[in-house]
């Protein structure tokens, strides 16, 4: 599969090799060389996953948190490779509250923050708000049943579990290099597992 990654302004190596246009191939527009300043369109989808549980059980996590994960398909210009599978990304807890009396469930919001690749800081932009499943029933039937029970019936915390797929943005566009002779059809970027269409 060809490849590429950000030129100029993203210094990374070139990974592997030629292969030919299968018939399924969508055409390609025009040879461009590899100064010709192309740019990974701004706002280009990434697929990123999380590579750990997020909770607000505990109180572990607080406004600020920190969190990983890793783009979770190669982002491809044509048949190149732009951000690679694997590259990691960072977001943070915006916005927090935990679970509480009366079926009161965990609530926060995220947002994805960038992308490192190969040391290159990559802003992304979205934003995600997740809930725990509040206890409405069982609080309903301890007021009915015996009303000083119903405060100590609380909701579950939120939690965004490892492997979840969160889609971000880039923020700006960004310059990339092809080799020479290259081409690529004047689309917009997209992410998708390899090998698919």
């Amino acid at each position: 599969m060809k490849s590429l990654f950000a030129g100029a302004a993203i210094a990374c190596a070139m990974i592997g090799s030629a292969s030919a246009q299968t018939a399924d191939t969508a055409p390609l527009a025009a040879a461009r060389p590899a100064d010709a300043g192309i740019t990974l369109p701004a706002n280009t989808e990434v697929i990123l996953s999380m590579n750990s549980d997020l909770t607000t059980k505990g109180s572990k996590i607080d406004v600020g948190t920190k969190f990983d994960l890793s783009v979770a398909y190669d982002v491809m210009m044509g048949d190149y490779v732009v951000i690679p599978k694997g590259t990691p990304a960072v977001g943070e807890v915006v916005w927090k509250t935990g679970k509480g009396a009366f079926g009161k469930s965990g609530k926060m919001e995220v947002e994805m923050r960038s992308i490192n690749l190969n040391g290159r800081r990559i802003p992304v932009t979205g934003k995600y708000r997740q809930e725990g499943e509040g206890n409405t029933v069982a609080t309903v039937a301890s007021v009915a049943l015996i009303w000083p029970v119903a405060p100590f019936v609380t909701g579950k915390s939120a939690r965004i579990p490892q492997g979840r797929e969160l889609k971000a943005y880039t923020a700006e566009a960004l310059p990339v290099s092809l080799p020479a002779g290259a081409v690529v059809t004047p689309v917009a970027a997209v992410a998708r597992p390899t090998g698919t269409n």
